[in-house]
């Protein structure tokens, strides 16, 4: 069996029987674990699931002959499927001369993406010279997960290295660090956890990047153009948890254009060639923010998540986040 397959079953729950109007199993993050089981399983016993001939309209000699091509396609996968959409994406891909009825009941017996509901994102490196409006930029230190509040606020951290901070580091902070690290040295953890906790206090933090302790300013970010359901609206959650699994442990590179009544940053954000805003908006996970930012792409990429019903789109009238708050402050 293949390294990839392998490892990706080993982290995989079985999967359920429970028969769900999205697929037996679920959410498509569970989807993709019962459909690595299931190569796993067809592998060895040749069998394909039993349920499936219920969202299928082939035989179930057809099936086994999809499974099989599926198999080699995911063993020969460089890198691997890691999320739904790759999935998806891949299932879709190998079948694509197959019937559309059998394509998509696979998926839905998955709980994986439809083909309607992906979307592709352009992969533009950020521009070279600061556009128009632009007061800084900078690169963030690698997200902690536990920083993305919701689907439109970050809190970040940049090196004291970085341009943009080492000329405003406070000298206290400075001494401070330097105090700490020398109270570590000599096992006063006491002291060093007061002297950070002074540091914090002043809005920086000690790192530890690489094995490597880094002094870092704190930032937090308010994503320039969209508008995210809240928490406790619906689809608030998935908006969290798609700006999540975006931006977690990578570096991301931010173009500030000015601060909001919070002292929060507002910028644009982009991740690995991937311009943050357009995948929310493409997923239909936020609103364009019109009243703030006039740009017409935002509503281009608003309007083609409507279109297809991804996201909050699939209600056909979603509460509008300001409307939302406004109600909630009355």
């Amino acid at each position: 069996m293949g390294n990839a397959l392998g490892f990706l079953y080993g982290k995989c729950c079985k999967p359920t029987t429970d028969d769900d109007s999205h697929g037996p199993h679920g959410v498509s993050s569970v989807g993709l674990s019962a459909l690595a089981h299931d190569l796993f399983n067809f592998e060895i016993t040749s069998q394909v699931p039993e349920g499936l001939g219920r969202y299928v309209v082939s035989s179930r000699k057809a099936q086994a002959n999809w499974y099989r091509k599926i198999l080699e396609a995911w063993k020969q996968a460089k890198p691997p499927p890691q999320t739904a959409e790759d999935a998806s994406r891949l299932v879709i891909e190998i079948l694509k001369r197959h019937q559309k009825a059998d394509v998509e009941g696979l998926l839905s017996f998955y709980g994986l993406p439809l083909p309607h509901t992906l979307v592709e994102l352009s992969t533009e490196a950020p521009p070279e010279s600061l556009p128009e409006g632009v007061l800084f930029e900078f690169q963030t230190l690698p997200v902690d997960p536990k920083a993305v509040a919701d689907g439109d606020t970050i809190t970040v951290y940049v090196s004291s290295s970085d341009p943009v901070v080492s000329s405003s580091v406070p000298r206290e902070v400075n001494v401070a660090a330097v105090q700490r690290a020398k109270a570590r040295e000599r096992k006063d953890y006491t002291k060093a956890d007061a002297l950070h906790q002074k540091i914090i206090d002043s809005g920086y933090r000690v790192l530890n990047i690489q094995n490597e302790e880094v002094l870092a300013r704190k930032f937090r970010i308010r994503l320039r153009g969209i508008d995210a359901p809240e928490s406790q609206m619906p689809f608030g959650k998935e908006a969290q948890e798609e700006l999540l699994k975006i931006v977690q442990w990578k570096s991301l590179k931010v173009l500030v254009y000015g601060e909001d009544q919070y002292g929060r940053c507002v910028g644009d954000i982009y991740c690995n060639g991937v311009f943050v805003q357009e995948a929310m908006l493409k997923k239909g996970l936020a609103w364009h923010y019109v009243a703030y930012d006039k740009r017409m792409v935002l509503a281009k990429w608003e309007k083609e998540a409507r279109q297809k019903r991804v996201g909050l789109w699939a209600s056909s009238n979603p509460e509008k986040p300001w409307d939302w708050r406004k109600n909630r402050r009355a």
